[in-house]
């Protein structure tokens, strides 16, 4: 038996999609509003998380790369971010020019850490990147606080939390942007992909030329811009997929509660959510000591179970920062992700927790 951690769930009605396409469309345009797939889905997706307006891109991280330079970002301004992330985060900072100043988290649920982050402020702070980890929510109250204090506009990096919403409404639309993320291992997937939501048209026209190489109509460039375009093929599985997505998170919600309920007398930190938070459980992260070696052991029973993140960010080779993050630390040390995605069947999440308790 081989459960794997994320895997995308595709079937005939996403093949039928992109045999349409093609057999009868153009496989991409070049035009400012881009394909008639890629504006289906941008309709799909602003009405699924409730913004005015959704531009598509070709990854999460070309996502981030667009906000940063729909805000100006330039050499010499500094990012506030957390450095227990994947690193696109940084390196969509990296890329404008800019330098990412890494924030540590909160041990409770792995978010930026407000009272951390506001240390960290200075007159080159430019804006601040908060990521939605696993699904959890930041602390968007302390944020925008902050932010309106200090005057520093927010793109929150919601990759991993498509579908999370807090007091109702949905991570990425809390703030100026929403970056996300259509990776196969995500909650949806385009095969390839992200998006980035705002309710300000100002930014919306701006990301438009960016993912277009700044241009309007034909070789007209405005403002610097890359080929960010999202193909008619991915923009086509994207829209099957966003119609799914409200049954994906249904199941694995179900697959939470059942291995909460089946490992909740272990020694180990669960996930949990908290008030008024409605978490998509895109992974389920336990904490846990001797780490490692229990990894090992259910990789062994052939448990796709993954420890998101080993090596935090400043600390991976091309960083190799000496800030002190305690919490970040920790975390890298202690946490595991184990799989609850749709293909998961309670059999499966039985099998997960009967492994979890034979170890331990």
């Amino acid at each position: 038996m081989k459960i794997a951690i994320n895997i995308p769930i595709i079937n005939k009605e996403e093949i039928s999609a992109v045999t349409n396409i093609l057999k009868n469309d153009a496989l991409t345009s070049s035009a400012s509003q881009g394909g008639k797939h890629l504006q289906e889905f941008e309709r799909v997706a602003a009405s699924f998380v409730k913004s005015k307006y959704a531009v598509a891109v070709n990854s999460g991280t070309a996502a981030l790369q667009a906000a940063l330079h729909a805000l100006d970002v330039k050499r010499g301004d500094e990012i506030l971010i957390p450095s227990f992330t994947f690193v696109a985060t940084a390196n969509a900072v990296v890329s404008t020019g800019a330098k990412p100043v890494f924030v540590d988290i909160l041990k409770e649920n792995y978010t930026i850490d407000p009272d951390d982050l506001e240390k960290k402020i200075n007159k080159k702070t430019r804006a601040i990147i908060p990521v939605h980890l696993y699904g959890n929510v930041a602390s968007v109250e302390k944020l925008s606080k902050i932010s309106k204090q200090y005057n520093i506009p927010i793109i929150e990096d919601s990759a991993q939390s498509l579908g999370t919403t807090y007091k109702g409404k949905h991570t990425g639309t809390f703030f100026e942007m929403g970056c996300y993320s259509m990776y196969p291992t995500k909650v949806m997937t385009a095969g390839e992909g992200g998006f980035v939501v705002t309710n300000n048209k100002k930014f919306r026209d701006k990301l438009l030329m960016i993912r277009n190489h700044g241009m309007v109509h034909g070789y007209d460039t405005r403002m610097f811009g890359l080929n960010l375009r999202l193909p008619e093929i991915n923009a086509a599985i994207a829209t099957v997929q966003m119609k799914k997505l409200p049954n994906f998170l249904k199941l694995r919600k179900k697959n939470a509660d059942l291995l909460s309920k089946l490992i909740s007398d272990l020694n180990i930190i669960l996930p949990t959510q908290k008030k008024n938070e409605n978490v998509n459980w895109y992974l389920y992260t336990i904490a846990i000591e001797k780490r490692d070696k229990i990894l090992k052991k259910l990789n062994e029973k052939g448990i796709g179970a993954v420890s998101y993140y080993s090596i935090p960010v400043h600390k991976t080779p091309f960083y190799k920062l000496k800030t002190k993050l305690p919490i970040t630390d920790w975390a890298s040390s202690h946490v595991i992700s184990l799989p609850i995605h749709p293909g998961v069947t309670p059999k499966n999440i039985e099998f997960i927790a009967r492994t979890l308790n034979e170890i331990l």
